[in-house]
């Protein structure tokens, strides 16, 4: 046979073998991982990823001075908000935008021990079908346990927050009224606010989760890096 074709098929049986080892290497390592192994290191990112949300968001101008989480006026407010301006009541769209960010971040910390809670109340089959799932399949699961019950916690919170600025009732009143204009969930600004509050906590418990997912060495956990690492 001819050196040069063999060379060739040689590296490309080469680059088969060692791709199918890979694979194989990949599901062993996620198969060795016992039970407590998997438990554990999810449960931890679990928690840093809630921890550090929770610390980020719950905080003067953690929503407001955050353009990721920030949450803007609802909907046709926005081009009411022009008109408003023009008519020389700027202050009062600033003020219900600021307060509106104010709301999230005094609920944030309310969120704490709800999240732990999903976190303890997580089973080993949890723990191995999240971990081979997507990116940011833990904050999934954090919000398919959460967030009715924080929704319902975060509620009273925004209420008393917003409840002061003048242009709240009258958003409300509108709102009410435009039913084809505004989402049922946004009919009043003390549910829009709260939604939105959760959507910003969850997305950055993704964020952090992401961070663990790319890099469990640098989380400084032997178990991160033992139960992340795996999956590379």
């Amino acid at each position: 046979m001819d050196r040069r074709h063999f060379s060739c098929a040689g590296s490309s049986a080469l680059g088969i073998i060692l791709t199918a080892g890979w694979r194989q290497a990949h599901a062993l390592g996620v198969a060795d991982l016992s039970n407590a192994d998997a438990s554990q290191g999810l449960k931890t990112a679990l928690e840093r990823g809630a921890a550090s949300a929770v610390g980020l968001l719950g905080k003067p101008d953690g929503f407001l001075g955050n353009p990721k989480v920030r949450i803007p006026l609802p909907g046709f407010l926005q081009d009411a908000a022009k008109f408003l301006r023009a008519l020389g009541r700027g202050k009062q769209v600033e003020e219900l935008e600021t307060s509106m960010n104010r709301a999230a971040e005094a609920a944030v910390p309310l969120a704490r021990d709800l999240l732990v809670a999903a976190v303890k109340g997580m089973n080993v089959t949890d723990a191995k079908n999240i971990l081979m799932g997507g990116e940011t399949s833990v904050t999934t699961f954090f919000a398919e346990k959460t967030r009715a019950p924080l929704a319902e916690r975060f509620l009273p919170v925004v209420s008393k927050a917003v409840e002061k600025v003048g242009l709240v009732e009258k958003y409300n009143q509108v709102a009410s009224k435009a039913k084809g204009l505004v989402k049922p969930e946004d009919a009043s600004i003390q549910h829009y606010v709260t939604r939105k509050s959760l959507d910003g906590l969850y997305l950055m418990i993704a964020e952090e989760e992401k961070k663990i997912r790319q890099d469990p060495v640098g989380t400084g956990s032997a178990v991160l890096k033992k139960v992340f690492g795996a999956l590379k």
